[in-house]
């Protein structure tokens, strides 16, 4: 899948409209390391969004979710 990006998009705001939650923000980064250094989007840019290989529920953040696993 991919996504277009619109002028101001920035990591947590794509997740949010990809996957449902600003918490897989670090899933977009990952597969996007080319942008890694973008914070703020200019409109028109590809992104890869790779499919979640488990569900998260949202209520911790990243780094405290994969300590859990």
């Amino acid at each position: 899948m991919a996504y277009t990006t619109i002028s101001g998009d920035t990591w947590d705001m794509i997740a949010k409209k990809v996957y449902g939650s600003e918490y897989h923000a670090d899933i977009l980064m990952e597969a996007n390391r080319e942008h890694i250094g973008t914070f703020s989007f200019n409109a028109g840019v590809v992104l890869n969004t790779p499919a979640l290989k488990t569900v998260r529920d949202g209520l911790l953040p990243p780094w405290k979710y994969e300590a859990e696993e």
